[in-house]
């Protein structure tokens, strides 16, 4: 089921008496979610990515704009009428309810030409607990099961009624690192053998990166960038975007194009056909080539090895941390208080001071 939003805007009343300034949650948001894609809704906290999925569930109603499953204008539609199958934070289970009941409860529900008989849905929700492999577990209750079980089962429940749009609002941030990883694999799974188009909200950006195909990257309601996940790393359109994605983050220095080279510290690392100008440099881990004739040097702090490659970490005084972090391949022997790097043009980008946008170089 496509979704299509246009010109979404959510603005909450102020609660402050003194100064009555509403919250624009959401901000003239238009977005095309493909038929049958998992789409990564990413952001810090406070971003309006979860206010975005209570819009598109219908928990929420906009300020203005349309919301569309395919053809249809679903805006004023209640939830229950939507055909949205949602998995929130906190899983929201039924505690005195086992697990078969828990799953069969939305079809309980239905009505008229829907209405199923109690064989039915046990079918049912016997085939939605086998794809999310908790079919041994359907007699149990949420209080005897671990939190990548409850979740399990917040996915089964959503998924009963084979819903057109699979809502998942920060499914995984109750879980342990081990668990998430092995949860997240298993959403794309699931999200594959259904087909059902997916909207995932999260603020890791590791995790919308892992299984989406695509990310919509939103600040303070307001979207910044859409793509492919590696093409959005690749190719970020501001600082924001490019300081968002990444682990460990991109290096950010201070910097300036003069006679056509791009400088750091007063010293040309790069070409850059460019204006001359004050501007800032995002350079990421990967970006450093060891090169004891490289135009970039810094202070050497420590090396971090770590299996395959090392981390090096240093310190330049136009780094707008104390320190930065260069990803080098094992082979790389480092030693002695300075270290010079090439950088890779590829991974140096280059934003206006001011605005933050990307300037992109000739």
């Amino acid at each position: 089921m496509k979704v299509t939003l246009k010109n979404l805007t959510k603005i909450f009343p102020s609660r402050n008496n003194k100064e009555k300034k509403n919250v624009v949650a959401v901000a003239d948001f238009s977005f095309e979610i493909p038929d049958g894609k998992l789409i990564g809704l990413l952001g810090p906290s406070g971003c309006g990515k979860s206010t975005t999925l209570s819009l598109i569930c219908g928990l929420q109603k906009p300020s203005s704009g349309k919301i569309f499953f395919g053809e249809d204008d679903v805006t004023n539609l209640p939830p229950e009428n939507r055909g949205v199958g949602m998995v929130f934070q906190n899983y929201a289970l039924y505690p005195h309810l086992t697990v078969k009941q828990n799953i069969t409860f939305p079809l309980e529900n239905l009505r008229g030409k829907d209405k199923l008989t109690k064989q039915e849905m046990a079918e049912k929700a016997l085939e939605a607990a086998k794809l999310v492999q908790i079919e041994e577990l359907m007699d149990r209750k949420p209080s005897e099961l671990s939190g990548g079980q409850q979740q399990r089962v917040a996915i089964a429940r959503a998924l009963v009624k084979m819903p057109r749009v699979l809502l998942l609002d920060e499914p995984l941030s109750n879980l342990d690192a081990r668990l998430r990883l092995a949860t997240r694999e298993e959403i794309r799974r699931i999200q594959q053998a259904t087909g059902i188009t997916t909207i995932f909200v999260t603020h890791d950006q590791e995790e919308a990166m892992s299984i989406s195909d695509l990310i919509v990257v939103m600040k303070e309601g307001v979207l910044q960038q859409i793509g492919k996940p590696q093409e959005v790393y690749n190719d970020p359109c501001n600082l924001f975007v490019a300081k968002f994605l990444g682990t460990p983050p991109i290096n950010v220095f201070e910097g300036e194009v003069k006679d056509k080279k791009l400088c750091i510290g007063g010293a040309p690392v790069m070409d850059a056909d460019l204006p001359d100008a004050l501007v800032t440099v995002g350079i990421r881990p990967e970006g450093f080539i060891v090169d004891e004739n490289g135009a970039f040097e810094a202070g050497l702090d420590r090396v971090e090895v770590m299996g395959r490659d090392i981390s090096v970490i240093a310190k330049h005084p136009s780094c707008e941390t104390p320190l930065f972090r260069a990803i080098l391949n094992g082979e790389n022997e480092v030693e002695g208080e300075r270290i010079r790097f090439t950088l890779k043009p590829r991974k140096v980008y280059i934003f206006d001071k001011e605005s933050g946008c990307r300037i992109e170089v000739k």
